[in-house]
């Protein structure tokens, strides 16, 4: 049976591809962009099988009134994939209120509204699958991007939990940990905080160390299809050769530092 997708951020990157994906296969798609005309070639080339919407997920009551004109429109969901987000580039100091608002609003926050939105309708099908498409950035973090981390740490956080609540109802969650690809999060929809002349030297660290090596987005195709018809789709999912041996010296810097103070913990319970 053809799946139903519910994808955000559909308009380019991630989201673009995963549509085009589902869509050349033969399942139906609900394509969200905050700009629907982006989606036009989509809908010329498969008609009836995409239902495009307009959304800007930070909006909890147009999430909520989106999941339910999909769900009305193609009688059920069966993967929910929350891909829209964008990074935010500036030290902590140098990130704004607004900026860190939005962030949070749209990286976090607007998964979380889709996600709730979309429950229901999953609990009462009994299945599903919940995509978060988190990042390297969401186990990891480098100086330069740390209000972009802290949206990937606190959707990796509640995304865990959420894991643990639904799986009785017969869903799934699953953590896409992408490393670097040739998508648009570093160009034109990044956000760049005003620069204060003290982290100069910060930043021209980070151009002499350059980016992450760059995968191929259109690789990706295949990996989303194999993940939304494994029966048991795995919680975590790195995409890329890279964040593997990321994760491997992150985590053994903290396994040995917490081992290394274990007696300062024991001491400090008492």
């Amino acid at each position: 049976m053809a799946k139903v997708w519910f994808i955000t951020g559909s308009s380019r990157g991630f989201g673009r591809h995963w549509a085009e994906a589902a869509l050349e296969r033969g399942d139906k798609v609900v394509a969200t962009a905050r700009n629907p005309d982006s989606l036009s070639e989509l809908v010329d080339a498969y008609g009836e099988a995409i239902l495009p919407l307009q959304l800007d997920v930070t909006d909890r009551a147009a999430d909520f009134a989106t999941i339910t004109r999909a769900h009305e429109h193609f009688g059920r969901l069966d993967v929910v994939i929350n891909n829209a987000g964008y990074g935010l580039f500036g030290a902590v100091e140098e990130v704004s209120e607004e900026q860190a608002r939005r962030q949070i609003d749209t990286n976090l926050l607007g998964a979380l509204w889709v996600t709730q939105a979309a429950l229901p309708y999953l609990r009462e099908q009994r299945s599903g699958h919940i995509i978060q498409v988190s990042s390297i950035g969401g186990i990891v973090a480098f100086p330069g991007i740390g209000l972009y981390h802290a949206s990937k740490w606190g959707l990796e956080g509640f995304s865990e939990a959420l894991a643990g609540e639904v799986a009785p109802f017969g869903i799934h969650v699953t953590i896409i940990e992408p490393g670097g690809f040739d998508t648009d999060w570093g160009g034109s929809s990044a956000v760049h905080a005003e620069e204060l002349p003290a982290y100069g030297a910060l930043r021209e660290q980070r151009r002499e160390r350059g980016g992450l090596p760059r995968g191929r987005t259109p690789a990706t195709r295949k990996a989303i299809l194999e993940l939304v018809d494994n029966e048991q789709p795995p919680l975590r999912v790195f995409f890329g050769e890279l964040p593997l041996q990321l994760a491997r010296e992150r985590y053994a810097e903290r396994l040995e530092n917490w081992e290394k103070l274990q007696d300062f913990a024991v001491a400090a319970g008492g």
